[in-house]
């Protein structure tokens, strides 16, 4: 099974930028979908972006369209989201996960979470 880390989470005013990686360890990255996801304190965790297992298909969450691209990079294992024009409303802990089949909404393996916060 895969395991995931997230790194790149950081404190940023409103409006600028910031690139959250996660890593994957095993064999198996591209066997799967990948997606993130982000959670704020008494809320439930929200699906953020999605990427096919060779990337050629994405989706977003409606209020992170044109501002947010997720990318992978399979040679490395590892899945991006680029965050740009931050807003307040974008901060929480976002987490990465491994999706048998794109779309399906069945996740196999999470992260631990990256801390996200802007300011306004």
């Amino acid at each position: 099974q895969v395991q995931l880390v997230e790194s790149g989470g950081g404190f940023v005013e409103a409006g600028g930028s910031l690139r959250l990686s996660c890593a994957a360890s095993g064999r198996t990255f591209t066997s799967y979908a990948m997606g993130w996801f982000r959670q704020v304190p008494g809320k439930e965790r929200e699906f953020v972006a999605g990427i096919s297992r060779g990337g050629g298909s994405r989706n977003y969450e409606e209020s992170v369209k044109g501002r947010f691209s997720i990318s992978r990079d399979n040679a490395k294992n590892t899945v991006y989201l680029q965050m740009n024009s931050l807003k307040p409303e974008d901060t929480g802990v976002y987490y990465c996960a491994a999706e048998r089949i794109y779309g399906s909404g069945l996740y196999d393996a999470w992260g631990q979470g990256t801390q996200v916060s802007v300011s306004s």
